[in-house]
């Protein structure tokens, strides 16, 4: 746990790991609530309840994190002693404690205009809700606190420790869906929410005591120190708070629609978030440090190599994951969240969206390393115009798609048949789903214009890449359908092993094409990863001289 962990791809590949662990026991927290609750009412509360929080969350987490901290605490250790840069910390931590307990206590008090003005279609529920609201304001105090601990987690190349932390998280949520719901109904629910966010900032409490970055709270503060911090950090907290934002209007619209429409669009969009954390989050973490430090050494060719080679990775790994899904989507669905209160109506709908949130897959995943390349330059300025211009796309399209989904039975008609959803009811809010991805692309094809013409990247050989890879996808596709249609037609489909058998040994036979494929095309890519896993597992001792 407390182990160094460097190089790209090996911290990529402990990162993808963790995050993998993490998002089944998310899976797990997800089937339970779909077990019990179903896509209804109670569910779209407590969804509901997390929106403003989350908000809160990415705001300040956003001017805590590794990424705006990393560079001036080395700076300051390199330069003067460990003692500044954690001074630094704490100077930031202070002032993280006094501004969120205002904000905190200013929305507690004012929790009921909040809640009517955000959540129009929850206003008969508006009791509850301010409730489960006001518990959960506690939950960005303690997952701030665990991202300045990430700091001195990552500065330290603790990347297992900071991988873990997402793990009791989703532990603590379990726990309060299985014990403490039954107990306290809905408010246990949210209860577990905060033990897991308490549990995320203790698990990497040991660490920073015993580090020499150890920090506490300070009486003095360095101004100009602050503003250059705050100069760097609110426009990437703006940034990084766009898409909580987008999310936010998409939810409040959602609660206009038909009862558990907000409980399926959450669903839908915590499962296509599974691989966009185990290959978007996983290299954008795993490169950013590298990034930041060949920038202060003024090494740009060496910065684009590297940017350009996660970039290739996210293209290897991304386009066969998006084709099984779009593939098996509904055995997905069907594993995860079929069971209980979770009915066939809300499987065909859950299973439609997750198909239309994992086409953007390769396009979040780039869009969540470039910004990182961006700030590691200390460009924080243009992110957050494209991600305005990204937000701007996606909400008006929301709108606009509504209004011709309503009004035109052609295109109405024509996704429904495009995605199966023929006969099925609350149909609308499938058109949150793609204004949500219409955003993403366009916000993703701008910020590759933009970071070719600043960084100079050179996107040789790309072509081959996006060749190999979509020949990869297809093999892979059509490799599990044909499984699914001649081979494991025959399994009982109406019990959870049945279907995850199915979906189990489609996956293997769509992973195996892809594999073949990539290895006789000869991809680069996989030759990358099977060197650097033989380095990882099956290096040999160094033998030094007498």
């Amino acid at each position: 746990m407390y182990s160094e962990i460097r190089g790209l791809h090996q911290a990529a590949y402990i990162l993808a790991l963790f995050a993998f662990g993490s998002q089944l026991l998310a899976l797990v927290r997800d089937r339970m609530l779909a077990h019990t609750f179903g896509a209804g009412n109670e569910l779209d509360l407590y969804y509901a309840a997390f929106k403003i929080p989350d908000l809160l969350f990415a705001l300040f987490a956003s001017v805590l994190s590794v990424y705006v901290l990393l560079p001036f605490v080395t700076r300051a250790r390199e330069n003067d002693s460990a003692k500044s840069g954690a001074n630094i910390l704490g100077q930031m931590f202070t002032i993280f404690l006094i501004t969120y307990a205002l904000v905190a206590t200013l929305l507690f008090i004012f929790a009921p205009y909040v809640i009517k003005l955000v959540f129009p279609g929850l206003v008969d529920d508006s009791e509850t809700l301010v409730t489960l609201f006001r518990i959960l304001l506690l939950q960005p105090l303690f997952l701030g606190i665990s991202s300045l601990f990430g700091v001195v987690t990552q500065l330290s190349q603790r990347f297992v420790l900071y991988a873990i932390s997402p793990l009791i998280y989703n532990i603590g949520i379990i726990f309060g869906i299985a014990v403490l719901y039954p107990v306290l109904g809905l408010i246990g629910l949210v209860g577990g929410v905060v033990v897991g966010a308490i549990g995320h900032m203790l698990v990497q409490l040991p660490l920073i005591i015993k580090s020499e970055l150890n920090f506490s709270l300070v009486k003095r503060f360095d101004f100009s120190l602050l503003r250059s911090i705050f100069f760097v950090a609110v426009p990437r907290a703006i940034t990084l708070s766009i898409q909580q934002v987008v999310l936010l209007v998409l939810i409040s619209m959602a609660t206009l629609m038909t009862a558990g429409s907000v409980s399926i669009f959450q669903f839908a969009y915590n499962l296509q978030s599974v691989p966009l954390a185990i290959i978007g989050m996983s290299y954008s973490v795993a490169a950013f440090p590298v990034l930041a430090n060949l920038i202060a050494q003024n090494k740009q060719d060496i910065f684009n190599i590297h940017v350009y080679t996660a970039l290739r990775h996210i293209i290897f790994w991304s386009f066969p994951i998006i084709a099984l899904i779009v593939v098996l989507r509904a055995q997905i669905v069907r594993v995860v969240l079929g069971s209980g209160a979770f009915d066939w109506n809300d499987t065909r709908l859950t299973a439609a969206m997750l198909a239309l949130f994992t086409i953007a897959l390769t396009a979040q995943s780039f869009m969540l390393l470039l910004i990182r390349a961006f700030y590691a330059g200390g460009n924080t300025r243009l992110p957050l115009i494209i991600a305005l211009i990204g937000a701007s796309v996606a909400i008006s399209s929301a709108y606009l798609f509504l209004h011709y989904f309503a009004t035109s039975n052609a295109f109405r008609h024509t996704l429904e048949s495009l995605f199966r959803l023929e006969g099925v009811s609350g149909t609308e809010v499938f058109i949150l789903a793609l204004a949500f991805v219409t955003g993403v692309i366009v916000e993703m094809l701008i910020l590759i214009v933009v970071a070719t013409s600043l960084f100079g990247i050179k996107w040789d050989g790309i072509w081959r890449r996006l060749f190999e890879a979509i020949s990869a996808a297809l093999v892979a596709g059509l490799s599990a359908y044909a499984t699914l249609i001649f081979v494991v037609d025959g399994i009982n489909q109406e019990t959870f092993i049945g279907i995850l058998l199915q979906g189990v040994v489609a996956g293997i036979v769509g992973v195996v094409g892809a594999v073949v494929t990539y290895r006789l095309l000869k991809s680069k890519e996989l030759e990358e990863i099977s060197k650097s896993l033989h380095a990882k597992f099956f290096k040999k001792d160094v033998i030094g001289p007498q």
